[in-house]
């Protein structure tokens, strides 16, 4: 059988077994001490039966019977097997004689088989229906078993008369069972509830590891806190001491990482933007048309250097900066200024603007909410449809959504898109990073991404929209 991987059925199943078979064990120890105790009481029933029995025939023996006396009786009975039964018939009830001997002794009629003999084995009593030769030959006092029956023989003082008690074993075996039954029904009941109880204490007592394991699974790369080790099981402090020490390491070294991402895009600003000055020079200056074409294509290669450095900046941004603010501010006059950028710059004309006549509020940090939505309109723009309006829309509720004609995107790839230096259809035109900016922000922020292909209410482009924290 597989063993289950949870921890705590695995606990409650082997406490439950080893309760279960320590129940088991005391219960057994428990029936055989009873079984034990129980054949000392019946034996000394047995024994205390005989020697009540045993005065009773000798004072019947030696006082007068009806007409004669027990001595003769004995005499005449010895040569022709005179027994119990006969020696009830003539013995008259009411005289005192040994018929009167069982009435006095109900537990030997009801469960004992008895004879009594003389030296020479003559019966002197017997029970009704037993044959002499069922019971053994004498040869010492005591118990002995026999023929499914437990058997006790006594002689009295003189050694001229002795007794035979026999009890059947079955009588015994069935007060055993009855004592067993006894003692298994209450473990009918006690050992399911004990399982149970065992389940809900182990439970109980793995709450603080269900606790870490939530801690645990709130951390990520943007959420690298130390876990909380106050109240926890000594069994545990290692385990969260070793935990934080390795977010810690991790910590530092995304910080390492996004410091050098944007120290590195700072530091080249500068530079890069020198000597895109200097390229622009160089093809203003030159008369020589190809030296103006490779200035011109140095000009290129530096601004794409120059937006890249711009991008790790953001990045660098969107993942270290605090994203939500105390309060809530209006999106709108932002969304309204980058759209006026666009229009200036490259975008006269293609962009369609809606933006809802309430205010829209979100506790987005406006910085943040200007990065992300840059990077969707440049993004829209760039990979769109030259010829067809990109749409731009801030609903009431707080959704950003920016829409633009072109080729339908399967899912697959849609998805893809969002990761780094991710490329549609294995352009490189760009620097793969805009919906990773986005990405990253809706994520630290709480805000809900969503990217559509074909756009809604169109039969191709794509729709990205951005549901923002606490908006309308």
């Amino acid at each position: 059988m597989k063993r289950p991987r949870s921890l705590l059925l695995r606990l409650a199943l082997a406490l439950g077994v080893a309760v279960t078979l320590l129940w088991l064990a005391a219960a057994a120890i428990m029936a055989k001490q009873l079984q034990r105790e129980m054949e000392v009481v019946f034996d000394a029933a047995l024994r205390d039966t005989a020697h009540r029995m045993l005065p009773l025939v000798m004072h019947e023996r030696r006082g007068p019977g009806p007409g004669r006396g027990l001595g003769q009786g004995r005499g005449q009975g010895r040569g022709r097997g005179w027994g119990w039964r006969r020696w009830q018939q003539e013995t008259r009830p009411g005289d005192g004689g040994a018929a009167n001997i069982e009435d006095s002794l109900p537990e030997a009629r009801d469960n004992y088989r008895y004879a009594i003999f003389d030296e020479a084995r003559e019966v002197i009593a017997i029970s009704d229906g037993v044959d002499p030769s069922f019971f053994p030959p004498f040869e010492r006092e005591g118990f002995f078993e026999a023929k499914g029956y437990k058997f006790f023989y006594d002689r009295t003082r003189r050694r001229d008369v002795y007794i035979v008690m026999a009890e059947p074993l079955s009588r015994r075996a069935a007060v055993a069972r009855e004592m067993a039954m006894g003692l298994s029904w209450p473990l009918l009941a006690v050992i399911p509830l004990s399982i149970l109880a065992i389940f809900f204490v182990v439970r109980g007592s793995l709450t603080p590891v269900r606790k870490l394991r939530d801690d645990l699974g709130d951390r990520d790369a943007r959420h690298l806190s130390p876990l909380a080790d106050h109240g926890l099981p000594s069994e545990l402090t290692p385990i969260v001491g070793s935990i934080n020490a390795l977010l810690a390491r991790l910590k530092a070294a995304f910080e390492a990482e996004r410091s050098f991402a944007a120290n590195a895009a700072h530091e080249l600003r500068t530079p890069v933007a020198g000597a895109i000055a200097q390229a622009q020079r160089l093809k203003a200056e030159t008369k020589d048309e190809s030296a103006a074409a490779r200035a011109g294509e140095i000009e290129t290669t530096l601004k794409r250097l120059n937006s890249l450095s711009e991008k790790l900046m953001q990045l660098a941004r969107a993942e270290g900066a605090r994203l939500r603010t105390d309060t809530a501010s209006d999106m709108r006059p932002i969304l309204k200024m980058i759209a006026g950028d666009f229009e200036r710059c490259n975008a006269a004309g293609r962009l369609d603007l809606t933006m809802a006549e309430a205010p829209v509020l979100s506790d987005l940090d406006p910085d943040a909410f200007g990065i992300l939505a840059r990077n969707l309109i440049e993004n829209a723009l760039k990979h769109g449809a030259a010829d067809a309006p990109v749409t731009v829309a801030l609903t009431a509720p707080g959704t950003l959504t920016v829409a633009n004609a072109g080729a339908v995107i399967p899912p697959d790839e849609l998805t893809r898109l969002t990761a780094r230096f991710a490329r549609s259809g294995g352009k490189v035109d760009g620097s793969g990073l805009g919906l990773a900016i986005v990405r990253t922000i809706a994520e630290r922020a709480a805000a809900k991404l969503e990217l559509r292909s074909p756009a809604t209410g169109r039969d191709d482009g794509v729709e990205v929209s951005v549901t923002l924290p606490h908006g309308g």
